[in-house]
């Protein structure tokens, strides 16, 4: 059984952010990479939504790495899954 999946509106600011930074950084081709690991992983934890470690336990929000420097966290509902924000794993820690 595969789960619906929602973003949140900041989880929309934070790609389009980390998506700009990207593009300067390191060019289109790297940005079109990126997106479709996140296409991949999203079908992943849409079938398999347990599937990433837990890195707060009270909002059982989970942590998917996308690239060692960019992270997808989410939380997961009875009927959907909800994408937080996509994180700079260079920023200041989470928690």
């Amino acid at each position: 059984m595969s789960l619906k999946i929602r973003f949140t509106p900041e989880a929309g600011e934070t790609f389009d952010a980390l998506v700009f930074q990207l593009k300067q950084r390191w060019g289109d081709s790297f940005v079109l990479k990126l997106e479709t690991k996140i296409l991949k992983s999203l079908e992943t934890i849409s079938n398999a939504p347990y599937l990433y470690p837990v890195i707060e336990e009270i909002s059982g929000m989970r942590k998917c790495i996308l690239h060692k420097n960019c992270s997808m966290l989410y939380k997961v509902t009875a009927v959907e899954i909800v994408v937080v924000c996509f994180w700079d794993n260079r920023q200041n820690p989470l928690l």
